[in-house]
Parts: C-alpha cells; structure tokens; sequence
C-alpha cells in the first residue's frame, strides 16, 4: 500500500479539560499518513486520480478550529473519519500534539491507525 505523508500541520483550537485551556486557542499538530494506491495518478499525472490533500488539509484545519474538543484522542478520532471518507483512503495513521500541554514535556500526544 502507498502513503501520503503530510508531516507537522500547525493548527490552532480549543482542547482541554480545564477551563483555562478553554479561554483561547492553543497550538496543535497534527501529522497524518494517508494509505492509498496512488498507481493510476502516478500514471496520469492528474488530479483527479490522486487524493487532493489540499482540499484535505482545508478541513482538518476547520475541523480542529472549531470543534472545541476537550481530549486530543476525541479529535484524532474526528480527524481520522474526515480522512476515510475522502476517495480513495483505505487506512490512516493520525497524530495529534499538543506542544507546552504540561510543564517539562514538549508535546503530549496520542497516535491512531484506523482502517
């Protein structure tokens, strides 16, 4: 099965438990791996054979922008139904992160492969 990698997508949304992480919209990365086969766009060299992950992009932006989730794994289960129903998605790997969410960790984070 061939991928489609789209590493370290900077987003801005509403997660948390606490009320302060509520008040304003904090940084989340999400990183997705696409399974598809992407023989026949690799052959035609068009568009409408490959996955547009531009459009796909688009919105997991709106998704987490407005979806106020209160747990990363909450969102990365939203993120991943978005990617299985664009055309031609048959799994897909996504990790969601939240940079500076507890004090001496980078990121906290969860990873997800759906079929």
């Amino acid at each position: 099965m061939d991928k489609i990698i789209l590493k370290n997508i900077h987003l801005n949304g509403i997660i948390g438990v606490y009320d302060w992480e509520r008040s304003l919209p904090q940084e989340i990365i999400v990183n997705l791996t696409l399974f598809t086969d992407i023989r026949k766009a690799g052959q035609s060299d068009n568009i409408e054979d490959c996955v547009d992950y531009d459009v796909l992009t688009q919105k997991i932006r709106a998704h987490v922008e407005t979806a106020g989730r209160m747990t990363i794994e909450a969102l990365a289960e939203d993120l991943a139904k978005i990617c299985l129903n664009e055309k031609g998605v048959e799994s897909v790997v996504v990790r969601v992160e939240k940079p500076g969410a507890m004090a001496s960790v980078e990121s906290a984070g969860v990873e997800i492969q759906r079929p």
